[in-house]
């Protein structure tokens, strides 16, 4: 006959079941899972970043507050907060900058170095590792290594600002060397990489500066 019976149809439903019921069951549970758990850490992504912006901001508040040492233990105390329970967010790129600032202004330069290697090191963000890059340098100088520091400044860089940032650090580096030749081509170098050169007035006076002395 063209069409089951009625008993016929649920014996087949039977025998599907018995051959492909627990693996669709599974399919479906894995399937739940998946978006069940996918929603979940998005929204553990997301309370993370609020959480990690709300203690940046603190942390901002409490740089700006008053310059008073209270108020940058504070600072550094949150910083250090960020950098330990949110390490995956870019706040704590940031708490790293300022836990370096902190160091510095203490003239901690261990510390500022250690912070800024953290970065350099660590940091998923290209720009920001050459932020990093330009204050370690800077912080290298401070420890007597300038030889050192320009060796961090050896790799390609590319955006006008940071080239132009980093052939300055190059040419304070080289002055402190002694080595003003190389120091007028780094700073000649910061100015032509920059497309207004009136927006960093200090350049040019270094370049007159050490032309005064040639």
């Amino acid at each position: 006959m063209a069409y089951d019976t009625e008993e016929e149809q649920v014996e087949k439903l039977r025998d599907l079941w018995s051959r492909h019921g627990a693996p669709l069951l599974t399919g479906v549970a894995l399937a739940l899972a998946g978006v069940f758990g996918w929603n979940a850490w998005q929204n553990y992504e997301s309370t993370q970043a609020q959480n990690a912006s709300t203690l940046y901001q603190s942390m901002m508040e409490a740089v700006l507050a008053s310059d008073t040492e209270a108020s940058r233990a504070r600072a550094a105390e949150l910083a250090a907060q960020l950098r330990s329970d949110y390490d995956n967010t870019r706040y704590a790129d940031f708490a790293a900058l300022m836990q370096a600032r902190l160091a510095v202004e203490a003239r901690d330069f261990p510390v500022a170095e250690q912070s800024l290697r953290d970065l350099v090191d660590g940091s998923k963000d290209e720009a920001l590792q050459e932020v990093a890059r330009q204050r370690l340098a800077r912080v290298l100088a401070q420890l007597d290594r300038a030889d050192e520091a320009l060796e961090l400044l050896s790799a390609p860089v590319s955006g006008s600002e940071l080239t132009a940032s980093r052939e300055e650090v190059r040419g304070d580096l080289l002055v402190s060397l002694g080595r003003k030749e190389e120091a007028r081509a780094a700073y000649q170098a910061a100015v032509e990489a920059l497309t207004d050169a009136s927006a960093r007035p200090q350049l040019q006076l270094k370049l007159d500066d050490l032309a005064e002395e040639a």
